[in-house]
């Protein structure tokens, strides 16, 4: 910053201390904050933002899988600009209020959330456990907005749920909803549990999974895929950062993994990494597209910055960044089935393929190449918009 910059910093300053028409609601906390925001939000950058003190402690508890507030993920709408729920945990305050996934979030008890960054908004939907936050929400299909107020409780996250399908108990199903520190221990013990009950294929549910911590998507990884890349990082210099699976666990049954458009990041990295090894089918919808990587630096008085640093590759090289992972078998959700009686038409569609493997003997290869070519997709009223945002910024409220 130079010289005339900080004076016209101090001019402004003088301005507000001077003539602000309400001095007692301006404290120079704030003022030092807004400052710090405005220069990473200078970036042009949705995934690199300042955090202080206690958004930093928020953030952190976050990434340890538990926390306060509602037990939905929020994201970005890339279309309108406005924060959206890109999942809803099960049997949460925000589940039982009526929540639905691509729900638009207009305002947080009363405020507009149009000019607040995702985290903010996270912030703001969080609160003392026992108190109630009121959501101003549009969704598709609904000819006025909604107000939904959602009652707080502590969040005690389980990312990790499983069993033997009802449909065939050949056939395990396990649904993972974040990257965060306890997933990989859940994943694995979810695994193994569903192998001792003799499964011979599995659904792997990564739909509405935000992202997550790139060391946890690389161990579960390991428990999947071949020994080889699982992805690798370039910073801006061309210095390449490798992630490896050592293929000692590598997965050997048939597996179908279930994806949509706000499946992103680490979720993206863990599909990419299945389908460039040809351990999986992916079904289902284009995945959101995040293809960079953020590291968060601590600062000495506990705030912190969270900065993107590098882009990421694919298993094969690809770069998905704004482009997603294009899904082996299209199948559009139909929410109006979903939100009627409960009917999934993509895990469904997951069962008969896996199905067609174990009682034809096909490979992955020939069912791919079968269902590419069928009318798979089933066109619904989705109540997608435009799909998700900003993934390690899907913090869960």
């Amino acid at each position: 910053m130079n010289r005339a910059s900080v004076q016209k910093l101090r001019q402004l300053e003088q301005l507000i201390s001077d003539d602000y028409y309400e001095p007692e609601t301006v404290t120079t906390e704030a003022k030092e904050n807004g400052l710090y925001k405005g220069l990473l939000e200078s970036l042009g950058d949705p995934y690199s933002e300042y955090y202080n003190e206690e958004e930093m402690k928020d953030l952190t508890t976050n990434l340890q899988g538990v926390f306060g507030g509602i037990g939905a993920w929020i994201s970005t709408d890339k279309t309108t600009g406005y924060p959206k729920i890109a999942g809803v945990i099960d049997d949460t305050p925000a589940q039982k209020a009526g929540l639905r996934e691509n729900d638009i979030i207009y305002k947080v008890d009363g405020e507009d959330c149009g000019d607040l960054s995702t985290d903010e908004v996270v912030s703001k939907v969080r609160g003392e456990v026992g108190t109630d936050v009121t959501l101003t929400i549009a969704r598709s299909g609904e000819a006025d907005y909604l107000e939904i107020t959602i009652t707080r409780d502590t969040i005690n996250e389980q990312m990790v749920s499983s069993k033997v399908t009802d449909e065939d108990a050949r056939i395990g199903y396990l649904s993972l909803a974040e990257f965060t520190e306890v997933a990989t221990d859940q994943f694995k013990n979810a695994l193994n549990d569903l192998y001792d009950q003799g499964i011979q294929a599995l659904i792997l549910d990564l739909r509405g999974n935000p992202g997550g911590e790139v060391d946890v998507v690389t161990s579960i990884a390991n428990e999947i895929i071949p020994e080889g890349l699982v992805f690798y990082m370039e910073d801006r210099n061309g210095k390449k950062t490798e992630y490896t699976a050592d293929g000692k666990d590598e997965m050997t049954i048939p597996l179908v993994v279930l994806v949509n458009g706000n499946s992103a990041s680490a979720s993206e990295i863990l599909s990419g990494a299945i389908q460039d090894s040809g351990k999986g089918i992916i079904l289902g919808e284009q995945t959101y597209g995040k293809g960079v990587v953020q590291t968060v630096y601590n600062l000495t008085d506990g705030s912190a910055v969270k900065l993107t640093v590098a882009h990421y590759f694919t298993r094969s090289g690809n770069d998905i960044n704004k482009v997603g992972i294009t899904p082996d078998v299209k199948v559009d959700f139909d929410s109006n089935a979903y939100y009627k009686d409960g009917t999934d038409n993509q895990y469904d569609e997951a069962v008969k393929l896996l199905q067609e493997e174990l009682d034809e003997g096909k490979s992955m290869e020939e069912v791919i190449s079968e269902n590419q070519t069928e009318e798979t997709a089933a066109s619904s009223a989705s109540t997608e918009s435009a799909e998700a945002s900003d993934t390690e910024s899907q913090e869960e409220p």
